[in-house]
């Protein structure tokens, strides 16, 4: 698979303690994205932040860390990227989701290498 060039980054923030069917809710996003075969997933767990609601979720305090912010990143082209995008409408009940250009430079999959 070649991934290089404009490219579409959906970023989805939700909570670590979100569900979607009894199953973390990032969790689950990076298995429907898997299923609907896009080109990979990250989640990357935060240690400060704060929504709508203005409460603050911190790694520091022992009795807040249990709910931390949660990102999922993902990079595909665009069509592929909105094929995910109605199921995040069921999946997502609180949360944030942007969709935004990138340039890709390099894209590995399976020990490609390019030759320049």
């Amino acid at each position: 698979m070649k991934l290089e060039g404009e490219q579409k980054l959906l970023r989805i923030f939700v909570l670590e303690q979100d569900k979607w069917k009894g199953k973390p809710l990032y969790e689950a996003i990076v298995d429907e994205a898997r299923a609907l075969g896009l080109a990979g997933a990250t989640t990357i767990r935060g240690c400060l932040g704060f929504g709508r609601g203005h409460h603050i979720h911190t790694a520091k305090l022992l009795e807040l860390s249990y709910d931390l912010p949660v990102l999922i990143e993902i990079v595909d082209t665009e069509e592929k990227v909105k094929t995910l995008i109605p199921k995040l409408d069921e999946m997502v009940q609180e949360g944030l989701v942007t969709l935004e250009a990138v340039h890709v430079l390099m894209y590995r999959a399976n020990g490609a290498r390019r030759t320049v």
